[in-house]
């Protein structure tokens, strides 16, 4: 029995050596398989790379050439139209620094009519203040001339009490 039970455990240690050494080989091939296909991948990556960028750079100088064109066609429009009318270039100029006084005049405008404004309310003010002045004055005058006329009946008053008081002596 010794013997039957024993077989069985080397059949089943036989087995396990042999699958861990086939677990084994297959991940060795795995792995290679894994490296091989990711650099092929990343190969192919900078092959796409390297393409995006040729790409990148014709487009560069593509659009480089396009703007020099432009700016040459730009050149030639400008001359085209000094040579349709001279004097259209320099109507033209007039005209813009027309459009610039008046922007700038329009602000101005706006202060002159609010300085304007500001001196009216200024000015009235200063004659209510002038008119008030000038009545205060009167009314001076007028309480001066009342106290004038009052100290005069008080002197003539205080004259007649003295000769009062000096006839009864």
């Amino acid at each position: 029995m010794l013997q039957t039970e024993q077989q069985p455990q080397q059949n089943n240690q036989l087995t396990v050596q042999n699958s861990l050494s086939f677990s084994s080989h297959l991940s060795k091939e795995d792995d290679e398989v894994s490296k091989s296909a990711l650099s092929t991948f990343r190969a192919k990556e900078e092959e796409i790379e390297r393409k995006k960028m040729e790409v990148r750079e014709k487009v560069q100088l593509q659009l480089g050439r396009v703007e020099e064109e432009t700016k040459r066609l730009a050149m030639i429009r400008e001359e085209l139209e000094a040579l349709a009318d001279p004097m259209r270039k320099e109507v033209a100029l007039v005209r813009k620094k027309i459009d610039a006084v008046n922007k700038e005049l329009k602000p101005l405008g706006h202060t002159c009519q609010k300085k304007e404004r500001e001196y009216k309310e200024a000015l009235e003010a200063f004659n209510d203040k002038n008119k008030e002045k000038v009545q205060l004055i009167t009314k001076l005058m007028e309480i001066e001339q009342l106290v004038s006329e009052s100290e005069r009946l008080r002197m003539n008053k205080l004259e007649e009490l003295s000769k009062n008081i000096d006839s009864i002596h």
